[in-house]
């Protein structure tokens, strides 16, 4: 793991790590080339400044179209470490932010969103796209876990995970298959994508959707949801469209973690 400077890309210059409000961040390219698979990932990791000894962690998966530092994803990380005294860890997924652009994974959202335009049905298209990214995803994240927990300032604590729509796509197969995550909030996903993984998660689960999804069926959210083995999970459905979750949900995930990570 390199700690690198910030990207333009995605913030501005900066060294790489910085403080503010007491929440230390830190750049980082961490590198696989031991594994031609996985290349260079380029990751994010705020903890609380000056913090030693172990720590529970969240990995948190941002949406299409994102990066490791959109401002959800920012806010959500300064939340988490801020007041409950987490390690934070974020990186780009293929294709996004600071990773090079991935010739077939272009290629195929090209395509999708022609179809889309022609009239086919979104919700099995991008259900395809994400199954075929976390094949890659979830040994990445596996190899970011595994390096970051080496820190002296996070250690071989719980581990948490967070993320909606992409993030939740790609999401649910790393939660079913990485025993340190412990607990996880998902959402604005849907069952055609991750139905067979959502049946191997046990851990607790805070589900989110939004009722007026225009992106994923209302039905498909709730078969996922079902879909999910755990015998502790909730759902919070809220009215309003994709990007519409209200903003207390941070708030209630917050006090989710909390209770299942320390």
């Amino acid at each position: 793991m390199r700690f690198t400077s910030a990207s333009p890309s995605t913030s501005s210059a900066s060294p790489s790590e910085s403080s503010s409000d007491g929440v230390s961040e830190q750049l980082f390219t961490l590198d696989t080339a031991l594994n031609t698979a996985l290349g260079e990932i380029p990751g994010v990791l705020w903890t609380p400044e000056g913090a030693t000894g172990t720590r529970p962690l969240i990995l948190m998966g941002h949406g299409g179209g994102q990066h490791k530092k959109a401002p959800g994803i920012v806010a959500r990380a300064h939340r988490f470490v801020a007041e409950c005294g987490f390690a934070v860890v974020a990186v780009d997924v293929p294709g996004h932010g600071d990773r090079p652009q991935d010739e077939e994974y272009h290629r195929i959202a090209t395509e999708n969103q022609a179809r889309v335009e022609a009239g086919e049905d979104r919700a099995p298209l991008i259900a395809e796209f994400q199954a075929l990214v976390a094949r890659r995803t979830v040994p990445e994240w596996r190899a970011v876990l595994d390096a970051v927990q080496r820190l002296d300032d996070v250690g071989a604590g719980p581990v948490g995970y967070w993320g909606v729509s992409l993030g939740c796509g790609l999401g649910v197969p790393f939660v079913a298959a990485e025993p340190r995550v412990r607990a996880a909030v998902l959402g604005l996903g849907g069952a055609l994508a991750s139905a067979e993984a959502a049946a191997r998660i046990t851990v607790p689960v805070e589900f989110l959707m939004q009722w007026d999804d225009e992106r994923v069926p209302r039905a498909q959210s709730l078969a996922l949801f079902d879909a999910l083995a755990s015998p502790e999970k909730t759902l919070h459905a809220n009215p309003g469209k994709h990007a519409e979750i209200p903003r207390f949900e941070l708030d209630s995930a917050t006090r989710f973690f909390t209770r299942h990570l320390t």
